[in-house]
Protein backbone atom coordinates (compact mmCIF):
# COMPACT_ATOMS: atom_id res chain seq x y z
CA UNK A 1 0.00 0.00 0.00
CA UNK A 2 1.20 3.43 -0.53
CA UNK A 3 1.04 5.49 2.34
CA UNK A 4 0.21 9.23 2.03
CA UNK A 5 2.24 11.18 5.43
CA UNK A 6 1.11 14.35 6.12
CA UNK A 7 2.68 13.45 9.75
CA UNK A 8 6.09 16.11 8.67
CA UNK A 9 8.32 16.69 6.51
CA UNK A 10 10.88 15.19 8.09
CA UNK A 11 9.29 11.96 6.29
CA UNK A 12 10.20 12.79 2.84
CA UNK A 13 12.29 10.54 0.97
CA UNK A 14 15.50 11.13 -0.63
CA UNK A 15 15.03 11.85 -4.44
CA UNK A 16 16.57 9.41 -7.15
CA UNK A 17 19.72 11.87 -7.70
CA UNK A 18 20.35 11.78 -4.37
CA UNK A 19 20.63 7.94 -4.22
CA UNK A 20 23.03 8.51 -7.16
CA UNK A 21 25.09 11.45 -5.61
CA UNK A 22 25.76 8.98 -2.48
CA UNK A 23 26.88 6.15 -4.79
CA UNK A 24 29.32 9.10 -6.45
CA UNK A 25 30.15 10.64 -3.51
CA UNK A 26 34.11 11.19 -3.03
CA UNK A 27 34.75 10.54 0.68
CA UNK A 28 37.66 11.08 3.25
CA UNK A 29 37.46 11.09 7.46
CA UNK A 30 35.38 14.18 8.34
CA UNK A 31 36.98 14.16 11.77
CA UNK A 32 40.24 15.27 9.67
CA UNK A 33 38.55 17.61 7.80
CA UNK A 34 39.71 15.61 4.43
CA UNK A 35 36.45 14.78 3.64
CA UNK A 36 35.92 16.39 0.52
CA UNK A 37 32.15 16.07 -0.33
CA UNK A 38 31.69 17.59 3.42
CA UNK A 39 33.45 20.53 3.03
CA UNK A 40 32.07 21.45 -0.28
CA UNK A 41 28.65 21.20 1.51
CA UNK A 42 29.91 23.25 4.34
CA UNK A 43 31.49 25.48 1.80
CA UNK A 44 27.80 25.82 0.11
CA UNK A 45 25.96 26.09 2.99
CA UNK A 46 28.12 29.24 4.55
CA UNK A 47 27.77 31.04 1.26
CA UNK A 48 23.59 30.18 0.86
CA UNK A 49 23.12 32.16 4.44
CA UNK A 50 26.35 34.55 4.21
CA UNK A 51 28.28 33.34 7.18
CA UNK A 52 31.66 32.64 7.25
CA UNK A 53 31.92 28.86 8.10
CA UNK A 54 29.78 26.04 8.33
CA UNK A 55 29.67 22.80 10.28
CA UNK A 56 27.56 19.67 9.09
CA UNK A 57 25.92 17.92 11.88
CA UNK A 58 23.46 15.04 12.40
CA UNK A 59 20.15 16.98 12.97
CA UNK A 60 18.54 20.29 13.73
CA UNK A 61 18.58 19.32 17.74
CA UNK A 62 22.25 19.21 17.71
CA UNK A 63 22.83 21.95 15.86
CA UNK A 64 21.02 24.15 17.87
CA UNK A 65 22.46 22.48 21.18
CA UNK A 66 26.02 23.34 20.08
CA UNK A 67 25.08 26.65 19.20
CA UNK A 68 24.22 27.42 22.60
CA UNK A 69 27.25 25.33 24.05
CA UNK A 70 29.92 27.06 21.93
CA UNK A 71 27.68 31.19 23.07
CA UNK A 72 27.61 30.53 26.27
CA UNK A 73 29.05 29.52 29.69
CA UNK A 74 28.21 27.25 32.46
CA UNK A 75 25.55 29.13 34.69
CA UNK A 76 24.04 31.15 32.02
CA UNK A 77 20.58 32.07 31.30
CA UNK A 78 19.13 31.75 27.80
CA UNK A 79 16.40 33.84 26.43
CA UNK A 80 13.77 31.31 24.36
CA UNK A 81 9.99 31.33 23.27
CA UNK A 82 7.97 29.09 25.14
CA UNK A 83 6.61 26.90 22.11
CA UNK A 84 10.04 26.97 20.27
CA UNK A 85 11.69 23.72 19.64
CA UNK A 86 14.69 24.05 21.82
CA UNK A 87 12.19 24.15 25.00
CA UNK A 88 9.58 21.60 23.71
CA UNK A 89 11.42 19.22 21.62
CA UNK A 90 15.07 18.34 22.69
CA UNK A 91 14.26 16.97 25.76
CA UNK A 92 15.88 19.96 28.48
CA UNK A 93 19.35 19.19 26.82
CA UNK A 94 20.32 22.85 27.22
CA UNK A 95 20.14 22.68 31.01
CA UNK A 96 22.09 18.73 30.61
CA UNK A 97 24.78 19.85 28.15
CA UNK A 98 25.72 23.36 28.57
CA UNK A 99 24.45 24.20 31.97
CA UNK A 100 22.40 26.95 31.45
CA UNK A 101 18.63 27.75 32.46
CA UNK A 102 15.55 29.15 30.82
CA UNK A 103 14.03 32.44 30.42
CA UNK A 104 11.04 31.88 28.82
CA UNK A 105 8.67 34.38 26.64
CA UNK A 106 5.24 33.65 25.88
CA UNK A 107 3.09 35.28 23.61
CA UNK A 108 -0.15 33.74 22.00
CA UNK A 109 1.76 34.58 18.36
CA UNK A 110 4.64 32.58 19.83
CA UNK A 111 6.81 35.69 18.72
CA UNK A 112 9.45 37.66 21.36
CA UNK A 113 9.41 40.94 21.21
CA UNK A 114 12.09 43.72 21.91
CA UNK A 115 9.98 44.71 25.36
CA UNK A 116 10.09 40.81 26.37
CA UNK A 117 13.94 40.72 25.35
CA UNK A 118 14.31 44.16 27.54
CA UNK A 119 12.16 42.58 30.27
CA UNK A 120 14.28 39.48 30.33
CA UNK A 121 17.64 40.59 29.89
CA UNK A 122 19.51 40.18 33.90
CA UNK A 123 21.25 43.20 35.27
CA UNK A 124 24.24 43.68 36.95
CA UNK A 125 23.55 41.85 40.63
CA UNK A 126 24.68 39.02 42.40
CA UNK A 127 21.83 36.99 42.70
CA UNK A 128 21.52 36.94 38.46
CA UNK A 129 22.84 34.84 36.70
CA UNK A 130 23.96 36.48 32.84
CA UNK A 131 22.66 36.43 30.06
CA UNK A 132 24.24 34.36 27.33
CA UNK A 133 22.03 34.10 24.43
CA UNK A 134 18.84 35.22 22.50
CA UNK A 135 17.47 31.81 20.71
CA UNK A 136 14.89 32.92 17.99
CA UNK A 137 13.06 30.69 15.54
CA UNK A 138 11.96 31.65 11.66
CA UNK A 139 10.17 29.65 10.67
CA UNK A 140 8.35 29.52 14.26
CA UNK A 141 7.19 25.76 15.23
CA UNK A 142 3.35 26.90 14.39
CA UNK A 143 4.42 27.57 11.14
CA UNK A 144 4.07 31.39 11.30
CA UNK A 145 7.11 33.58 9.59
CA UNK A 146 8.86 36.34 11.34
CA UNK A 147 9.57 39.53 8.99
CA UNK A 148 13.17 40.69 8.89
CA UNK A 149 12.48 43.87 10.12
CA UNK A 150 11.51 42.12 13.59
CA UNK A 151 14.30 39.72 13.56
CA UNK A 152 16.43 43.33 12.78
CA UNK A 153 15.14 45.23 15.75
CA UNK A 154 15.76 42.08 18.09
CA UNK A 155 19.01 41.74 16.88
CA UNK A 156 20.03 44.93 17.29
CA UNK A 157 18.55 45.71 20.49
CA UNK A 158 20.73 42.31 21.72
CA UNK A 159 23.82 43.05 20.97
CA UNK A 160 23.40 46.61 22.26
CA UNK A 161 23.72 44.59 25.26
CA UNK A 162 26.45 42.27 23.84
CA UNK A 163 24.46 39.25 24.18
CA UNK A 164 25.22 37.12 20.82
CA UNK A 165 21.23 35.81 18.48
CA UNK A 166 21.68 32.17 17.33
CA UNK A 167 18.67 31.54 14.94
CA UNK A 168 16.70 28.09 14.87
CA UNK A 169 15.97 28.37 11.18
CA UNK A 170 14.76 24.68 11.25
CA UNK A 171 12.59 25.64 7.71
CA UNK A 172 14.16 28.89 7.04
CA UNK A 173 14.63 28.70 3.77
CA UNK A 174 10.92 27.99 3.58
CA UNK A 175 10.64 31.01 5.85
CA UNK A 176 12.68 33.14 3.02
CA UNK A 177 10.14 31.92 0.10
CA UNK A 178 7.21 32.95 1.57
CA UNK A 179 8.98 36.46 3.03
CA UNK A 180 10.37 36.61 -1.30
CA UNK A 181 13.87 37.30 0.40
CA UNK A 182 17.04 35.98 0.24
CA UNK A 183 17.88 33.49 3.50
CA UNK A 184 20.94 36.17 4.06
CA UNK A 185 18.33 38.74 4.63
CA UNK A 186 17.24 37.00 7.38
CA UNK A 187 20.16 35.55 8.56
CA UNK A 188 22.62 38.79 8.34
CA UNK A 189 20.41 39.22 11.92
CA UNK A 190 22.31 36.43 13.60
CA UNK A 191 25.67 35.29 14.86
CA UNK A 192 24.46 31.99 14.39
CA UNK A 193 21.96 29.84 12.32
CA UNK A 194 21.00 26.19 12.12
CA UNK A 195 19.12 24.99 9.26
CA UNK A 196 18.04 21.45 8.42
CA UNK A 197 18.21 19.34 5.23
CA UNK A 198 16.21 16.56 6.00
CA UNK A 199 12.63 18.46 6.09
CA UNK A 200 11.44 19.82 3.05
CA UNK A 201 15.08 19.98 1.26
CA UNK A 202 14.88 16.22 1.05
CA UNK A 203 17.95 14.97 2.39
CA UNK A 204 18.06 11.35 4.75
CA UNK A 205 19.79 12.86 7.20
CA UNK A 206 21.36 16.09 8.63
CA UNK A 207 21.42 19.94 9.19
CA UNK A 208 23.71 22.73 8.93
CA UNK A 209 25.25 24.90 11.73
CA UNK A 210 26.84 28.13 10.52
CA UNK A 211 28.83 31.05 11.77
CA UNK A 212 31.83 33.33 11.67
CA UNK A 213 35.17 30.46 11.50
CA UNK A 214 35.87 31.43 15.53
CA UNK A 215 32.32 30.07 16.26
CA UNK A 216 32.11 27.06 13.91
CA UNK A 217 36.05 26.67 14.87
CA UNK A 218 34.76 26.24 18.56
CA UNK A 219 31.75 24.55 17.91
CA UNK A 220 33.27 21.59 15.93
CA UNK A 221 35.17 20.82 19.15
CA UNK A 222 31.64 20.88 20.82
CA UNK A 223 30.17 18.53 18.05
CA UNK A 224 33.55 16.03 18.77
CA UNK A 225 32.46 16.08 22.76
CA UNK A 226 28.61 15.04 22.06
CA UNK A 227 30.15 12.33 19.64
CA UNK A 228 29.29 13.73 16.47
CA UNK A 229 32.55 13.64 15.09
CA UNK A 230 32.10 11.36 11.56
CA UNK A 231 33.99 9.70 9.35
CA UNK A 232 33.36 9.41 5.57
CA UNK A 233 30.25 11.33 5.91
CA UNK A 234 30.86 12.47 2.33
CA UNK A 235 27.69 9.79 1.79
CA UNK A 236 25.09 11.81 3.50
CA UNK A 237 26.67 15.40 2.54
CA UNK A 238 26.31 14.80 -0.86
CA UNK A 239 22.55 14.55 -0.61
CA UNK A 240 22.83 18.04 1.12
CA UNK A 241 24.33 19.16 -1.70
CA UNK A 242 21.82 18.19 -3.60
CA UNK A 243 19.29 19.60 -1.10
CA UNK A 244 20.89 23.41 -1.62
CA UNK A 245 21.37 22.94 -5.36
CA UNK A 246 18.26 21.84 -6.67
CA UNK A 247 15.36 21.30 -3.55
CA UNK A 248 14.99 25.37 -2.21
CA UNK A 249 13.21 26.55 -5.03
CA UNK A 250 10.31 23.95 -4.84
CA UNK A 251 9.33 25.05 -1.37
CA UNK A 252 6.80 26.80 -3.12
CA UNK A 253 5.02 23.98 -4.48
CA UNK A 254 4.62 22.48 -1.27
CA UNK A 255 3.33 26.17 0.61
CA UNK A 256 0.77 25.89 -2.29
CA UNK A 257 -0.51 22.52 -1.63
CA UNK A 258 -0.86 23.27 2.09
CA UNK A 259 -2.72 26.39 1.31
CA UNK A 260 -4.93 23.89 -1.01
CA UNK A 261 -5.21 21.38 1.97
CA UNK A 262 -6.12 24.39 4.34
CA UNK A 263 -8.94 25.38 2.14
CA UNK A 264 -10.21 22.11 1.78
CA UNK A 265 -10.22 21.21 5.16
CA UNK A 266 -12.54 24.14 5.95
CA UNK A 267 -15.38 22.53 3.49
CA UNK A 268 -15.37 20.10 6.92
CA UNK A 269 -18.11 20.69 9.54
CA UNK A 270 -16.46 21.16 12.79
CA UNK A 271 -12.91 21.40 10.99
CA UNK A 272 -11.42 24.96 10.49
CA UNK A 273 -8.17 26.22 9.68
CA UNK A 274 -7.14 30.18 9.71
CA UNK A 275 -5.35 30.96 6.59
CA UNK A 276 -3.97 33.54 7.11
CA UNK A 277 -1.49 31.28 9.64
CA UNK A 278 -0.58 28.69 6.67
CA UNK A 279 2.43 30.32 5.68
CA UNK A 280 4.61 27.90 5.29
CA UNK A 281 3.75 24.12 4.70
CA UNK A 282 2.35 23.71 7.84
CA UNK A 283 -1.45 23.28 8.74
CA UNK A 284 -3.40 23.50 12.39
CA UNK A 285 -6.62 22.38 11.44
CA UNK A 286 -8.38 23.29 14.97
CA UNK A 287 -11.05 20.58 15.87
CA UNK A 288 -14.66 21.55 17.09
CA UNK A 289 -16.63 18.23 17.54
CA UNK A 290 -18.43 16.83 20.40
CA UNK A 291 -16.70 13.87 22.05
CA UNK A 292 -14.17 13.76 19.08
CA UNK A 293 -11.62 11.04 19.31
CA UNK A 294 -8.49 11.80 18.07
CA UNK A 295 -6.73 8.70 18.59
CA UNK A 296 -9.00 6.33 16.60
CA UNK A 297 -9.37 9.48 13.89
CA UNK A 298 -6.05 8.71 13.51
CA UNK A 299 -5.98 4.66 13.45
CA UNK A 300 -8.72 5.00 10.62
CA UNK A 301 -6.78 6.94 8.08
CA UNK A 302 -4.10 5.04 8.93
CA UNK A 303 -6.96 1.96 7.15
CA UNK A 304 -6.92 4.04 4.60
CA UNK A 305 -3.32 4.83 3.69
CA UNK A 306 -3.31 8.08 5.20
CA UNK A 307 -0.15 8.87 8.18
CA UNK A 308 -1.49 11.56 10.30
CA UNK A 309 -0.34 12.50 13.67
CA UNK A 310 -3.05 11.99 16.18
CA UNK A 311 -3.33 15.98 17.35
CA UNK A 312 -2.63 17.82 20.76
CA UNK A 313 -5.56 19.01 22.85
CA UNK A 314 -7.89 20.43 20.24
CA UNK A 315 -6.00 20.67 16.79
CA UNK A 316 -4.28 18.14 13.88
CA UNK A 317 -0.74 19.62 12.35
CA UNK A 318 -0.67 18.30 8.84
CA UNK A 319 2.21 19.08 7.04
CA UNK A 320 2.61 18.72 2.93
CA UNK A 321 6.27 17.65 1.24
CA UNK A 322 7.29 17.05 -2.07
CA UNK A 323 5.86 13.42 -1.79
CA UNK A 324 2.47 14.27 -1.16
CA UNK A 325 0.49 15.39 -4.42
CA UNK A 326 -2.66 17.31 -5.15
CA UNK A 327 -4.43 14.10 -5.58
CA UNK A 328 -3.35 12.54 -2.61
CA UNK A 329 -5.02 15.91 -0.66
CA UNK A 330 -8.02 15.39 -2.48
CA UNK A 331 -8.16 12.00 -1.56
CA UNK A 332 -7.08 12.60 2.06
CA UNK A 333 -9.86 14.69 2.34
CA UNK A 334 -12.64 12.43 1.01
CA UNK A 335 -11.17 9.90 3.76
CA UNK A 336 -11.25 12.29 5.91
CA UNK A 337 -15.16 12.74 5.68
CA UNK A 338 -15.53 8.77 5.54
CA UNK A 339 -13.97 8.33 8.65
CA UNK A 340 -16.07 11.16 10.11
CA UNK A 341 -19.39 9.59 9.62
CA UNK A 342 -18.15 5.88 11.44
CA UNK A 343 -16.80 8.01 14.46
Amino acid sequence: MKFIDLRSDTVTQPTLEMRQAMYDALVGDDVYEDDPTVRRLEELAAEKVGKEAALFVVSGTMGNQLAIMTHTKLGDEIIVGANSHIVQHEVGAAARLSGVSYAIVYNEDNKIYKEDLLAKIRTEDIHHPDTGLLCLENALSDGTVVSTEHMKELYETAHSRNIPVHLDGARLFNAAIYLNVDPKEICKYTDSVMFCLSKGLASPVGSMLCGSKEFIKKARKMRKILGGGMRQAGVLAACGIVSLEKMIDRLQEDHDNAKYLAKRLNEIDGFSVDLDKVQINMVFCKVERENFDFIRFANKLLEKGIKTNPGEIDNIRFVTNKDVTREDIDYTIESIKEVLQIL
